[in-house]
């Protein structure tokens, strides 16, 4: 029998594989944007409510003189937003597959694609929910604008894609050995706070900064934030092409993980 690259509709498996995961990103966006009332309600409010936490909190450390070159406010803001891109494409993922178990009986659907769908779900719903805020923060005053905006998206892009890497080693981790879901839920308030998200660290000793240099989420939200303030000062180290090794090994382990599980993962 001679194999070919068509299936028997007559389509190739490109095709097949781009219905799959448009058939998927709708349903996904339908759940998470749809099946709860107030969805978009805490997407923008859970970063609205950070921000007025550490308002609060400046209000009585003078958190304003600790940031060089930028002001607070918009420092917070960008910060919490690099932030929560990455987070929810580290956790996002990670329930992906047992959500989505029952199709698993379609052949053409693999344990790897509700996993891509809700990465690439993840990261087109916080660039609009950032776009919100950058809208916001400059109709009430507040420098907001990305001075370097090339810098900016590609800092973005680079987030996404570190989160995309760890959100698909996780799924894959997860769905074999289940108590490591509970792990990563209780990483991100850590990560949050290793990650110079809420405090300069610039603050920090130089022996603390050179170590938390070693995480590459400090990377792209420093970088990120040079995007937006030109005369931001950050500490010495911050390295773009960091982030993007790391992204990129995490990507492919992800997928050498979903590759020679896939049966386990299906099973389970």
């Amino acid at each position: 029998m001679q194999v070919t690259s068509r299936s028997q509709g007559g389509r190739t498996s490109w095709q097949v594989t781009r219905s799959v995961w448009f058939a998927m990103f709708m349903r996904e966006l339908v759940a998470r944007t749809m099946a709860d009332r107030f969805a978009w309600f805490w997407m923008i409010f859970e970063p609205i409510a950070f921000v007025a936490v550490f308002i609060a909190v400046r209000s009585l450390i003078r958190g304003d003189r600790l940031v060089i070159g930028a002001d607070f406010i918009p420092w917070l803001i960008v910060g919490l937003m690099g932030f929560f891109l990455f987070r929810e494409g580290m956790t996002r993922p990670v329930g992906a597959i047992d959500a989505n178990r029952g199709l698993f009986a379609y052949r053409q659907v693999l344990p790897i694609d509700p996993v891509l769908v809700r990465i690439a779900l993840e990261g087109l719903l916080r660039s609009v929910v950032f776009l919100i805020f950058i809208v916001g923060a400059l109709l009430l005053g507040f420098d907001l604008y990305a001075d370097l905006p090339l810098t900016a998206m590609g800092a973005w892009m680079s987030l996404w894609a570190l989160g995309a890497g760890v959100g698909l080693t996780l799924s894959a981790a997860t769905a074999l050995v289940s108590e490591i879901g509970r792990l990563v839920r209780m990483m991100t308030i850590p990560l949050m706070l290793l990650s110079g998200v809420i405090a300069p660290i610039t603050l920090k000793p130089h022996h603390l900064q050179q170590i938390m240099l070693y995480n590459p989420i400090v990377h792209g939200i420093e970088q990120l934030r040079l995007g937006f303030f030109e005369n931001y000062k950050t500490v010495q180290g911050i390295d773009p092409l960091y982030i993007w090794l790391c992204a990129l090994s995490l990507i492919s382990f992800g997928l050498i993980l979903h590759m020679r599980f896939v049966e386990k993962l299906k099973a389970r």
